[in-house]
């Protein structure tokens, strides 16, 4: 009897040593099927190339095909992120979104239970700044005439923005907070429709990507007045800055990669470095630059920290204006 009591507990040890060891081999097998980077945007434009980029980079890295899956829809990319955070937490199903999407979507969408902020970061792939530009006719040619006109004509003057929420309405909230002027709001479904009115004339001002507007404002159809990043952009040097006006005012945006709630450090960081090291090779770095965007392929720790920077930076924007999306 007691012999086979030992033998069961014998077999019964090794039982439970194979069912702990199991996540460790599962881990250590990562991956072991194709990924698929869910991107909560449509295809075509610099976010969804960014997350192309780290898909491609990723599947050099890992050895296996990284799938990118465009899945719009939803308010903020409910849709997308709803369907990776639903994922099994083992690294096959990720999400490539926006600075916004982890930092401040839940405190403008009130209605929605989802937190994008309990998910494990991956990386951050690159950055870029918006930028101020206004109808060609508006009577100033930087940003201190800017508020100078502003000020002397109290609610005369508007900006459109792509959407409640974004970037672009964050930043014309936070230069009127900081400047104490008013605009009169005016939201679109996307940067396009809004920089169409501008060149038409029937909205003043829009702070929007350079990459998109480059060609109008090289030719003059629009103005540059500023750029909202920490410096001076290396092909308009006598652009200044915003902050050169309003100091501590800066915005520069983000794409990231995330992955399930509860997906394990090892898969995290394992992803985390294929990107990075596919974000430092030479050729992608200049196809990164041309979309006047910086390569960062960050680590998760790096991540972390820039998803908290960002709600420190908007959340009080956010409460101050009253911001919210139904």
């Amino acid at each position: 009897m007691r012999a086979a009591r030992q033998h069961r507990n014998v077999i019964l040890g090794a039982a439970l040593c194979a069912l702990s060891a199991g996540p460790a081999l599962a881990q250590g097998n990562f991956p072991n099927r194709p990924i698929t980077l869910v991107v909560p945007l449509p295809a075509g434009g610099t976010a969804d190339l960014l997350c192309r980029f780290a898909a491609e980079k990723a599947t050099a890295g890992l050895g296996q095909q990284v799938v990118v899956e465009n899945r719009p829809g939803g308010a903020g990319g409910r849709v997308g992120m709803d369907q990776v955070m639903r994922a099994p937490p083992d690294g096959h199903t990720l999400l490539c979104g926006t600075q916004l999407l982890f930092s401040i979507t839940h405190l403008v969408f009130t209605k929605s239970q989802a937190d994008a902020r309990v998910m494990e970061p991956i990386s951050v792939l690159a950055t870029y700044p918006l930028i101020i530009i206004t109808k060609a006719a508006l009577p100033v040619s930087n940003m201190k005439e800017f508020l100078a006109y502003a000020k002397a004509n109290p609610g005369k003057l508007n900006y459109g923005h792509q959407g409640k929420g974004n970037t672009g309405h964050l930043l014309g909230e936070l230069m009127m907070l900081k400047a104490g002027f008013q605009m009169t709001e005016i939201p679109y479904r996307g940067s396009a429709p809004a920089i169409n009115d501008l060149l038409a004339g029937t909205i003043d001002m829009v702070p929007d990507y350079l990459l998109a507007n480059k060609q109008n404002i090289d030719v003059g159809k629009i103005k540059f007045l500023a750029t909202a990043s920490e410096k001076r952009l290396k092909d308009y040097p006598n652009v200044e800055t915003v902050a050169e006006t309003l100091p501590g005012v800066t915005s520069t945006t983000w794409m990231a990669v995330a992955a399930p709630p509860g997906t394990p450090k090892e898969i995290t960081q394992k992803i985390a470095d294929a990107i990075s090291q596919g974000f430092k090779q030479p050729d992608l770095v200049a196809k990164i630059q041309r979309l006047e965007a910086d390569p960062l392929g960050s680590s998760p720790e790096q991540m972390r920290e820039m998803i908290k920077q960002s709600e420190n930076t908007w959340a009080p924007v956010v409460k101050a204006r009253s911001i919210s999306v139904d």
